[in-house]
């Protein structure tokens, strides 16, 4: 969110102002009568939960989105005012170093990136960062030079001062998600807004909390990037592929997931690599008219049987008259709790003699609460893995990535397309944070071209 003031003679000067500058989507957090003319205070991207968590306290007695809008735009006011108080004050700490005796160079460095951090937007991505270790060296660097104890308390207040604006920046204090109980103290500044970039990467807010709270980090750069490196090691994948394995696979997920599709994928994968011999199709879905159809196209193309579990042919029997083929591939009806047949699919399944290694499908689409209930509804067929589809339809990958972190199931694959078996992926763990990292750019890039338009 961008917050920005404006001044003009009349206010129809400053909403030219607000046009030119912010652009059309600019909301007006408040207008007032000032000396010389009229103030505005306006913001891009406003978001009012964001709002709230910047003003901490303050938000609770907001009963309307004016109020709170009104309370922001002083906030503003407020930020402003003390940037500018700083800048005085290192504009004071300067001219006393240039009377001083000369060899402060060290100083002089830390004094202009201060005066850089205050010129920077207070809104900007990462908000402003002290350098670590900055406090020591200052004071090493005073009493090697010989300069005035005057001077080095200068120093330190202007540090606290900055301190002080830097929680102002980061909302002056932290939701109550991001306060550590078992210590008893709330997260750094840094720490809360790396949690709001995990957050617009698409992991829950508890898990960007959780990672966030991780790293003592002194650039939000390193600590994204450790943030990511502990995704990776998260998402759990297998060592080999399925096509190489072999053995009896069963898809488990609610319609429109894509299992039909991916088996399809998979079967095609399996038909180029090794031929369809060694290969058979299988499906428990007998509740819907006409269900299988699909399945038994990919048969015909591929040359491969195609098997249907009923009341006159079981799942088991199926299984033994197939026992020479190296892979089986079963697809099954999407089914819910509430639904009729969602208990006797899963037994046959659980119950089998053989070895049947079940993978829940999960469109990258869905939100990450319809994720964990599929998960419920089906961990009972003793789940070993994962698949995720609809990468390509996703906004953002971090609820999928989210998701089978917390849930600890390995993904097997992963799809990103239509197209038969080319949009089919061995899943990495690497490459698909990579994805989530790609896509979250995309996305970003997309916001910036429609807040310019």
């Amino acid at each position: 969110m961008k917050v920005k003031r404006f001044f003009a003679p009349t206010m129809a000067a400053a909403l030219k102002q607000v046009s030119e500058h912010m652009g059309p989507d600019a909301m007006i957090l408040s207008n007032r009568r000032v000396d010389g003319g009229v103030e505005i205070v306006t913001a891009l991207d406003y978001d009012e939960n964001m709002a709230r968590q910047r003003l901490g306290d303050k938000a609770v007695a907001a009963t309307s989105g004016t109020h709170l809008a009104e309370l922001q735009a002083d906030q503003q006011r407020h930020l402003e005012d003390e940037l500018g108080r700083s800048r005085e004050r290192i504009r004071g700490v300067r001219d006393q170093r240039a009377d001083s005796q000369a060899g402060y160079g060290s100083i002089a460095e830390t004094v202009n990136g201060f005066a850089d951090m205050t010129s920077a937007d207070p809104f900007a991505e990462g908000g402003i960062t002290l350098p670590s270790g900055a406090d020591e060296r200052n004071q090493d660097a005073a009493a090697q030079s010989g300069q005035p104890a005057g001077y080095a308390g200068e120093l330190a207040a202007m540090r606290s001062e900055m301190s002080s604006l830097r929680e102002l920046v980061s909302g002056q204090t932290a939701p109550a998600s991001l306060k550590d109980t078992s210590a008893g103290a709330n997260v750094t500044a840094l720490q809360q807004r790396l949690a709001e970039r995990l957050g617009e990467f698409g992991l829950s807010r508890e898990l960007s909390d959780d990672l966030a709270r991780r790293h003592q980090a002194v650039r939000l750069e390193d600590g994204w990037k450790q943030s990511l490196k502990m995704l990776v090691n998260g998402v759990r994948t297998p060592r080999q592929e399925w096509l190489d394995e072999g053995g009896v696979f069963a898809l488990v997920g609610p319609t429109g997931a894509g299992k039909t599709t991916t088996i399809g994928k998979l079967a095609a994968r399996y038909v180029l690599r090794h031929g369809a011999d060694s290969l058979a199709l299988i499906t428990t879905d007998r509740y819907r008219v006409a269900a299988h159809e699909q399945l038994f196209v990919f048969g015909r193309i591929l040359n491969v049987p195609v098997r249907v579990v009923d009341e006159s042919h079981p799942l088991d029997e199926i299984l033994d008259e197939l026992s020479d083929r190296r892979l089986v591939l079963i697809d099954t009806a999407g089914l819910t709790s509430t639904d009729r047949g969602y208990q006797e699919q899963l037994a046959e399944l659980v119950r089998s003699h053989h070895k049947i290694r079940t993978h829940l499908v999960v469109s990258a689409t869905s939100q990450p609460r319809i994720m964990k209930s599929v998960w419920h509804c089906y961990k009972m067929a003793n789940l070993a893995g994962c698949v995720i589809t609809k990468i390509d339809e996703a906004l953002t990958l971090g609820e999928a990535l989210g998701f089978v972190m917390e849930t600890s199931l390995p993904v097997a694959w992963y799809t990103d397309g239509q197209k038969i078996p080319q949009d089919l992926h061995p899943a990495k763990a690497l490459a698909l944070v990579q994805l989530g990292v790609e896509r979250l750019k995309g996305l970003r890039q997309e916001q910036a071209v429609a807040s310019g338009s």
